[in-house]
């Protein structure tokens, strides 16, 4: 693991639902430390509780207990209206159903977070986020006119058009092919190059191996947490003939 602060740090996480009387402990006292620009593979069976994490990393649920850090900042205890403001500034999310705007067109799509945050040059900073998943030719395009590969780039353009410091992704390529998934991988390899940080929750093997780290839970606890880049050859050098370091 990298040394240094961490962008993103849980101790002791834990989170308990009431369900009629029972109590279920979908969490159960997490320790996580993720770097900036980690790409961080989470996994884990149904029931293991990386979809509970995995809300509790984006925000968009609240630990029982426990610290969270995001960017130095110790967000497990913030209001509402507070968790609201640092997940639309810091955290970028890609869904597994793309979640776009059926009657929108891509670059509008992608706009929707500017226009919800009032950020001045929205279509210029829109234009440049599908630029950069290799969208420059779908701009105008609506769902309905571009494939399942095409819709989740628009979707991964939306969660970057902000910049922020986190992309969470859940399942992004469970809707695709095999080779629009490795297309969509491939797109997540490139970011991450760029320097972007990146958690990836799934339950594919093959996908979480195409990640640097791989983190399991069972029955709410890290049951395991991998360090597996240095051990991967770099497609880049396999594409040019050479040997794997």
């Amino acid at each position: 693991m990298k040394a240094g602060t961490p962008l993103l740090q849980l101790q002791g996480i834990t989170k308990e639902y009431q369900m009629g009387t029972e109590i279920v402990r979908a969490l159960r006292g997490v320790d996580l430390a993720i770097h900036e620009n980690e790409m961080v593979a989470i996994m884990g069976s149904s029931g293991s509780g990386k979809s509970t994490l995995l809300n509790i990393l984006g925000l968009l649920d609240v630990p029982t207990a426990g610290q969270y850090w995001l960017d130095g900042q110790n967000v497990a205890r913030l209001s509402q209206s507070a968790l609201a403001r640092v997940r639309g500034r810091r955290i970028g999310f890609v869904f597994q159903t793309f979640e776009l705007l059926p009657r929108q067109t891509a670059v509008r799509n992608v706009e929707l977070p500017l226009i919800y945050s009032g950020t001045a040059h929205r279509r210029q900073l829109a234009i440049e986020a599908l630029e950069r998943v290799g969208l420059a030719d779908r701009m105008k395009h609506r769902p309905n006119q571009m494939s399942g590969g095409q819709r989740q780039r628009v979707a991964i353009a939306r969660a970057l058009v902000q910049r922020p410091a986190i992309l969470l992704a859940d399942e992004p390529t469970g809707n695709l092919d095999s080779r629009t998934s490795e297309e969509i991988l491939d797109l997540f390899e490139n970011l991450y190059r760029e320097g972007q940080t990146i958690v990836i929750v799934t339950h594919e093997p093959d996908i979480a191996q195409r990640c640097r780290r791989i983190v399991c839970l069972r029955d709410g606890q890290v049951e395991s947490d991998e360090d597996c880049g240095a051990a991967r050859p770099d497609p880049g050098v396999l594409m040019r003939g050479g040997q794997a370091p």
